[in-house]
């Protein structure tokens, strides 16, 4: 149940991070918050060093229905900010409804 969505919440978040690399790798810079993860799968206009797609299938949902939240720059750091809002899909929250975040994404 909750449980799993979680990890695999966790999971999916350490893949676009992974992706991102890969993508700051070929073009010099992680994509604004504007392109966000979609620049992963299409390329975005002048980026031609873009080597993608970076992901074998589409941006998903997180596991609870709701896009992932992507900034950059980001707040927590040099890489972008990717945050899930959880189970209720709203930003705070406790337990499942808890926001699982790139920063601490243990």
């Amino acid at each position: 149940g909750d449980k799993a969505r979680r990890v695999a919440t966790h999971a999916q978040i350490n893949g676009f991070m992974t992706a991102l690399g890969a993508y700051k790798l070929d073009t010099g810079a992680f994509p604004p918050t504007e392109q966000g993860l979609q620049t992963l799968r299409v390329k975005p206009e002048g980026a031609n060093q873009w080597a993608g797609p970076y992901l074998p299938q589409d941006v998903p949902l997180d596991p609870w229905g709701h896009p992932y939240q992507y900034k950059y720059p980001g707040d927590h750091g040099d890489e972008p900010d990717i945050i899930s809002l959880g189970g209720d899909g709203l930003p705070g929250g406790d337990g499942n409804n808890a926001d699982i975040v790139s920063w601490n994404n243990k």
